[in-house]
């Protein structure tokens, strides 16, 4: 990975930290994006300490905003020549009603709509690069996303919660799939994953309820670490040049939801989020 250069969403916590560091520790220029200043500087300056590489950076956003969503990426564009890995790990679930600074349903907006509007703002930057890797971090939540209706995602009616989360998910994979149809024959490849079960603060934003479900969730699940092995495999592994368009899990690609290979609802979904996100025209050469 020396020379490579990586963005990461999500870079000062839980997975997204983990493949931070581990990239670079292979050598990479890392660049994380972070919403919390002071966390986010102390995960940047600990990498570099565990990893003496100080080619290591931070941006600060609330991917939740378009706003900053389109701050963050004219100063990721300002920042480095190219980019060679983007990382989309940034993600929560909100248990409560909550909307975006565009009156978005949160979970909606940050866990899809961030991904979507970022990936676009910087498909020119990853295509200076000789070649180039987008990879989603989903969930297998994805599999059982309940009444799935692309007209309800942006304000669905009553309290988003956790089918909010799996739709987002769902999300996650049909934008992968569409995504690599729309760069086939492009230097740049899209992949989706499911980490695990992953010892994070995911719930944070949910006061005690959101503390509870994170105990239950650091009980049984796996270490950053370990959550972190399928996202820096597909940044990193000459194994997977030129794969795109696959949903892997422990490293190896398997079959998403029947529901994820609906070409016509990724192409329709995809219409709605450029709708919502003024993000312009599909991305073509």
């Amino acid at each position: 990975m020396r020379e490579k250069i990586c963005l990461i969403t999500g870079g000062s916590d839980g997975i997204g930290y983990a493949a931070s560091r581990e990239l670079a520790r292979m050598g990479a220029r890392v660049v994380i994006v972070g919403r919390n200043a002071a966390k986010t500087q102390a995960a940047v300056q600990q990498i570099i300490a565990d990893t003496d590489n100080p080619a290591v950076e931070h941006l600060l956003a609330d991917l939740s905003s378009q706003r900053e969503v389109r701050r963050v990426a004219a100063e990721a564009m300002q920042l480095v020549p190219h980019l060679d890995v983007l990382l989309n790990n940034a993600g929560a679930i909100f248990l409560s009603d909550r909307r975006s600074a565009e009156g978005i349903e949160m979970t909606f907006a940050l866990n899809h709509l961030s991904y979507f509007l970022l990936t676009n703002l910087l498909l020119e930057h990853l295509r200076k690069a000789p070649r180039a890797r987008i990879i989603n971090v989903s969930s297998c939540a994805h599999e059982s996303p309940g009444k799935f209706r692309l007209e309800d995602l942006p304000k669905p009616p009553g309290n988003g919660g956790y089918p909010a989360y799996k739709r987002s998910k769902l999300c996650n994979i049909l934008f992968t799939y569409e995504l690599a149809r729309r760069l086939e024959g492009e230097n740049i490849t899209a992949n989706a994953l499911h980490p695990g079960l992953v010892r994070t603060n995911i719930a944070r934003n949910n006061g005690l309820l959101g503390r509870v479900v994170n105990f239950f969730i650091g009980v049984r699940g796996i270490a950053p670490d370990q959550g972190a092995e399928t996202p820096v495999y597909l940044a990193a592994s000459p194994e997977v040049e030129g794969v795109t368009g696959k949903y892997f899990v422990d490293r190896r690609p398997v079959p998403s939801s029947g529901m994820s290979h609906d070409a016509d609802l990724a192409a329709r979904l995809w219409d709605i989020s450029a709708s919502l996100t003024a993000a312009g025209d599909p991305p073509t050469r």
